[in-house]
This record gives structure tokens, sequence and C-alpha cells, in this order.
């Protein structure tokens, strides 16, 4: 079974796990067999936190009651409330789980907190663009494994700018092989693109 840690905070993008969060839960184009997927929200606290969009959510669990592992996948949305120092301990998990062989996926503002731990200077990533890591990160250096994707994987460690979103989701499925290639490849071209051509092709997979 896979675990699916989704890391909740203050100001929290709702959007940016929006996509991911559906088609983990609903499984409606999950292929026959697909592992075993749990999704816990887990934060510092058991306090609630309150999304960007006024969502509250209580965490299910705390960031030391994270199960590591080579099946663990940690989320990082991103948020307005990255640089306060409670959040060092999840950026600090993120990377012992990265060298256990774990999935991490980071989008938007959580890839500066990455960038300040060093993790960024490893791997080949993406963000809001260089000088938006240079300028909340000045410890940067990872400048020559920046590339200007919507959506990066390397190693396991996926990383999205805020525009990313919809091809952070279709690496973190990608990941977890859950969908079969056909089903994926016509998700994502039907909701990139809208075309409803797409929509009855994703239909046919399943």
């Amino acid at each position: 079974m896979k675990t699916i840690y989704i890391y909740v905070l203050d100001t929290l993008a709702d959007w940016e796990v929006g996509y991911i969060l559906a088609e983990l839960n609903s499984r409606r184009f999950f292929k026959k067999n697909a592992p075993l997927v749990t999704i816990k929200t887990v934060s510092r606290s058991k306090n609630a936190i309150t999304t960007m969009g006024g969502i509250k959510i209580i965490p299910d669990c705390l960031v030391e009651e994270i199960e590591m592992g080579e099946n663990t996948v940690i989320l990082l949305p991103g948020a307005d409330t990255w640089d306060e120092p409670q959040n060092v301990e999840i950026i600090k998990k993120s990377n012992d789980l990265l060298l256990g062989g774990g999935t991490v996926g980071a989008i938007c503002g959580a890839t500066v907190a990455l960038a300040n731990f060093g993790i960024l200077n490893k791997y080949s990533h993406t963000s809001n663009g260089v000088g938006f890591l240079e300028m909340f990160c000045p410890t940067y250096q990872g400048g020559e494994l920046y590339l200007d994707n919507p959506s990066v994987s390397d190693n396991q460690l996926i990383t999205a700018g805020s525009t990313g979103a919809l091809m952070w989701t279709r690496q973190i499925i990608e990941s977890l092989n859950v969908f079969e290639n056909n089903t994926l490849e016509a998700w994502y071209n039907y909701f990139s693109t809208g075309n409803s051509n797409y929509f009855f092709e994703l239909m046919e997979t399943l």
C-alpha cells in the first residue's frame, strides 16, 4: 500500500492539490489491480489550518508520525507561510524520504523551502523561475539544474511552479503507477486542452 501525506499549513493553495486529491481519492480512472492508496493530511500540530480559499482542515497526523519507506509520498503544496520556522521539520523529513527511496512532490512556494534546505542543489527541478528562487533563497545554487518546464521529475523528486499543477499531478500519478499509460495520456490531454475527443478517448481506456 502506498501512503500519500499531504502537508497542510495556513494559506495552503487549495487549487494546487485539487487534481491529485480528486483522482487519488475517487480512484475513478485507476487501472485494475492498482496499488492501494491511502491519503493523510499531516502537519506540525493537530490544530486546524485555514487554506487560502478559507477551508479549514484538521490534520490526520503529525510530521513525526509519518511512516517512512519506498511506498511513502510526501506532497508539499504552495502557501504564503513556508518561511515560518516550524515548517523546517517536514522539509527535513522530505529530505530523509528522498534519501530512503520515497517520493516527494513540491509546488510553488514549497520549492523555496526545499531550496533553503539545499535539496534543489542536487536534483533537476523547476519553480516559478530561477529569479524567484534566488530572490527568496540567497543560498540557492541549483541554477544549472533548473528546467523551465511546468513540472519536473528527477529521482523521485517532483517539483512544479504555481501554474504547473496539472503536469505535476500527471507526474505524481505516473510515479504511483495507478493509471494505465493510455489512460493517463488521455486524462492529461483532456484536462489540458478541453478537447472533448480526448474525453471519449479517456473513457475508452477504462
